[in-house]
């Protein structure tokens, strides 16, 4: 048996598993994906016992992103970005990827929306900021970063191509002219609130909340009253999963069954 994982601390929460799980039940294969919680002083350790123990692939989420990035080669993405949300073990040492930025590639992708010149602004300027951020870049999109902290949003606007930063405050000014609007904060998660005024949205925009509890916040509530295209944060989940899938195995994955056991765990 082929076995798959996850580390993290806490993961009890994670939708991974029954994704996963998902696809290996819909192409036959004799495979499951566990999670580990380990503390954090012992993830060099896991690392090293996952290998031992001829586990297939591990995905690393919070707090372990940038903590594993001694235990493996990273691959060129995952070095820009200087975080890993994939190991791979089939190589020695093992390989890190970060599928994150895939993932928001794909998502577009499958709505049908081009990057390649668009204007995007993006709200947050933390991880999952920074994995949008880095996939604008590569798309050949132009991007205008806000934070509540300013000075963060700088920071990240500062390594890449195409990009500019400011803060909340400006979001009166740069959202009429924007083609997409990405919410990578977590605003909506816990509360029915939005991290922008519903009377700055417009039809011509795509609107992309991160957040995928609730799958549809208020800002895609928003967004949707005035007719504007809207995507919910779990299409990012999935395709950085598939992605992870299809690097563990080599396989195409089944991207209908993973969404599928996704959304039946959201919805």
């Amino acid at each position: 048996m082929d076995v798959y994982g996850l580390i993290g601390n806490p993961v009890g929460h994670s939708l991974s598993p029954p994704m996963h799980e998902a696809a290996y039940e819909e192409l036959g294969m004799n495979a499951r994906y566990v999670t580990f919680e380990p503390e954090p002083e012992a993830i060099e350790s896991v690392i090293t016992g996952a290998q031992a123990l001829g586990i297939q692939g591990l995905n690393v989420t919070i707090p372990f992103k940038q903590d594993v990035l001694e235990q493996v080669t990273c691959d060129p993405t995952a070095e820009r970005i200087g975080a890993v949300n994939t190991i791979d073990f089939s190589t020695d040492p093992p390989t890190g990827y970060n599928t994150d930025i895939t993932g928001v590639i794909r998502t577009f992708k499958h709505h049908d929306i081009t990057l390649e010149d668009r204007t995007a602004v993006i709200i947050g300027a933390g991880g999952a900021a920074r994995a949008v951020a880095f996939a604008l870049a590569d798309a050949g999109a132009e991007f205008h970063i806000v934070n509540r902290t300013e000075s963060k949003a700088e920071s990240l606007a500062a390594e890449l191509e195409g990009a500019t930063a400011g803060g909340l405050s400006e979001l009166p000014s740069v959202l009429p002219d924007a083609d997409i609007l990405i919410n990578a904060t977590s605003v909506g998660m816990e509360e029915d609130q939005s991290p922008v005024s519903a009377e700055l949205l417009h039809a011509d925009l795509t609107v992309f909340d991160a957040v995928y509890r609730p799958l549809q916040t208020k800002l895609l509530r928003d967004a949707q009253a005035v007719g504007a295209k809207t995507i919910d944060g779990a299409w990012m989940l999935l395709y950085q999963g598939v992605a992870a899938f299809e690097i563990w195995t080599d396989k195409e994955a089944p991207v209908s069954a993973m969404n599928q056991a996704l959304r039946n765990r959201l919805e």
